[in-house]
């Protein structure tokens, strides 16, 4: 019964939430031809809009622990879910936000978030593909913006730990700024699939960590960090979840 009911909120949030982001998105990209002020202040909207429908229609409450420093800092956030994709919008002001190049081919979404400064790229690890986030970064870094960028490099499972993307460290050598490592538990409650579920997310932000360490330092600090809230109790209770789900 708790499934079919988190379905049903599921549905009701997808109907919403894309009935909502049509015009938000559209007008976004329209504002951003004519004011540098919308051009922020329509991703921010967006992303409030989504927060609301994910706590209201889905259940799903927010808690942040930690100061969210304020200016340019690279942050590292640990990735499960689209959820935490969308709250980058919300959390940071005028961020530039490392994404992959997919994205970029999504239908006035893709060009409102070009305009608004993402930084796209594909997955391969070429060197092509680093130059491009390179250039990209040092863009926002001099017009005064945090860069946010998800080492892992990919979307990961409940409980997984990988080792940071090849990108990372060149990104964090080159910016020189310092690293915020936030750790998080999205995937918990927003699973790769059409059912999303009631609960906490928790964002933990650290302390900054200084520029200049060594490839082997920095990547060690960021991966311990980011997975702070990876805890075998959670993991496990989301497993049997799941696994109880697809009983159904």
């Amino acid at each position: 019964m708790l499934y079919l009911f988190a379905a049903f909120r599921s549905l009701i949030f997808t109907i919403a939430f894309y009935a909502g982001s049509i015009p938000l998105v559209t007008g976004a990209l329209l504002g951003g031809l004519v004011s540098q002020k919308a051009l922020f202040a329509g991703p921010k909207l967006w992303a409030g809009w989504f927060l609301w429908c994910a706590h209201w229609l889905l259940g799903i409450r927010l808690h942040i622990e930690g100061e969210i420093p304020k200016g340019p800092h690279l942050f590292a956030i640990k990735h499960e879910s689209a959820y935490e994709t969308i709250l980058t919008l919300w959390l940071f002001e005028r961020p530039a936000v490392v994404m992959k190049a997919e994205l970029r081919k999504i239908p006035i979404w893709g060009a409102a978030s070009a305009r608004q400064g993402s930084i796209f790229v594909d997955r391969s690890g070429s060197a092509s593909m680093l130059r491009v986030m390179m250039r990209a970064a040092q863009a926002a870094v001099a017009a005064g913006r945090p860069v946010v960028i998800f080492p892992e490099g990919t979307r990961v499972g409940v409980g997984e730990e990988p080792q940071l993307a090849a990108g990372f460290a060149g990104l964090y050598k080159m910016v020189k700024l310092p690293v915020v490592p936030v750790a998080l538990d999205s995937g918990t409650v927003w699973p790769k699939a059409f059912v999303k579920f009631p609960g906490t997310v928790r964002f933990r932000f650290g302390a900054p960590i200084a520029p200049g360490l060594p490839r082997e330092d920095i990547e060690a600090q960021v991966h311990t960090a980011i997975n702070a809230l990876q805890t075998p109790v959670r993991t496990a209770a989301f497993k049997a979840l799941l696994a109880g789900a697809l009983r159904k």
